[in-house]
């Protein structure tokens, strides 16, 4: 298998590094990683196959001979940076908001919308991580019953909020009163109705994201609303998702699609205590879903819960399984 030039944008954050870990796991054909960062990170090293490789600074001219570059720095750094690696002839995946929603670039999630990923024009953009997880469980119902309408709840964990959410969170669990506070609020046995910015109609930027990203990653015009909440938990998104279809749906028939589903594992046994933690499916990189049962208030209504590790199939996982079909050709 011929090898490829790899960089990562935003290395030594959360998801940069484990988009190193996911690439190495699942043996991308790497021929040399590069790691990119600002300059305060230059010279730090993360291992790749066993060996260290040093974090160099985020420039230009690094991108050249790259065909594949990742990137996890934010939205800002990606609509600088990630027009010059395309430029230099990578493909650019990004894991930010910039190009989302923009017309003439994928939002993919290989299970939903594979075929995406070959009409890119250098950039494919990564959904986000609560998106991810709930639409790789929507499609193959939608496929089956047409969806209707979607109530989503999310319980968030802190990992999403980066590595000073995390900080945050362990000093106020050791008792102590953290230096820096990523939350407006305490988050240690709280939770937080409140994930990135509030509009003028009262939705948070997190929940509008989950609205429109859901349309346009299904192709559909679902009616999605959406509340995201940030709980004290480390290494998992939950959520509660209420599911409306157009055609008559049983839970027997839910459950039996969803055990044939790429990228899914049932685990919906409650009288044995078996559902979807984030403790579960923490560092792993399928989406788990659960607790299936009838919702009795319309017609064609289904309940269940969903969790997924948000830094892997969330984000890291994703990015790298839409490198590994553009290596693949399919």
């Amino acid at each position: 298998m011929k090898l490829h030039d790899v960089a990562v944008v935003g290395a030594t954050g959360m998801v940069g590094r484990a988009m190193v870990r996911v690439l190495e796991e699942r043996r991308f054909p790497v021929n040399k990683l590069v790691l990119l960062a600002s300059e305060t990170s230059v010279g730090k090293e993360i291992s790749f196959q066993g060996k260290p490789v040093a974090v160099q600074k985020l420039e230009p001219e690094r991108f050249k001979g790259i065909e594949f570059a990742l990137f996890s720095a934010g939205a800002n750094v990606s609509k600088e940076f990630a027009p010059i690696a395309a430029k230099y002839g990578a493909v650019v995946i990004d894991n930010s908001s910039a190009f989302r929603m923009q017309d003439d670039i994928p939002l993919v999630v290989p299970e939903v919308n594979r075929k995406q990923i070959f009409r890119h024009k250098g950039i494919i953009a990564n959904p986000n991580c609560s998106t991810i997880q709930m639409v790789v469980v929507l499609k193959p119902l939608h496929d089956r019953f047409r969806i209707k309408r979607v109530v989503v709840s999310t319980y968030q964990s802190v990992t999403g909020a980066g590595k000073k959410a995390v900080t945050q969170l362990e000093e106020e669990l050791a008792g102590r009163t953290p230096k820096e506070m990523k939350f407006p609020h305490r988050i240690a046995f709280n939770c937080l109705p409140h994930i990135d910015v509030f509009f003028d109609d009262g939705y948070t930027k997190e929940e509008v994201k989950m609205m429109q990203e859901t349309k346009k990653i299904m192709g559909e015009p679902i009616k999605v609303t959406a509340t995201t909440v940030r709980v004290p938990v480390i290494g998992g998104h939950s959520e509660s998702v209420n599911i409306e279809f157009e055609k008559k749906v049983s839970v027997e028939e839910v459950r039996e699609i969803l055990q044939k589903a790429p990228g899914v594992v049932l685990q919906d046994d409650p009288k044995n205590n078996l559902y979807p933690m984030p403790i579960t499916a923490h560092e792993k990189d399928e989406v788990f879903v659960g607790r299936i049962r009838k919702d009795e208030t319309v017609s064609n209504g289904i309940n269940l819960w969903i969790v997924a590790d948000n830094i892997r199939k969330g984000a890291a996982t994703n990015a790298v399984q839409i490198a590994e079909a553009l290596v693949l050709g399919r």
